[in-house]
């Protein structure tokens, strides 16, 4: 009994441990923007009416999409 209490404890320890769990995160949220970032940078190289036209175009295809 006493070596199943031993596992269970070692193993929660392992689960518990979260060192680098908050720095994993902003690496996605930084890789995150930057993808982003180049989407909305390549849709503007092309359009002459700039990003207010895209966001426009944007907008009123999601209302027909909602109705």
């Amino acid at each position: 009994m006493e070596k199943l209490t031993e596992l269970y404890v070692n193993a929660t320890q392992r689960l518990n441990n979260e060192k680098g769990a908050q720095s994993l995160e902003w690496l996605g949220i930084a890789a995150l923007l930057i993808m982003i970032l180049g989407i909305v940078s390549t849709a503007v190289s092309g359009q002459s009416g700039g990003i207010s036209e895209i966001i426009k175009g944007i907008i009123e295809k999601i209302k027909t999409m909602v109705g």
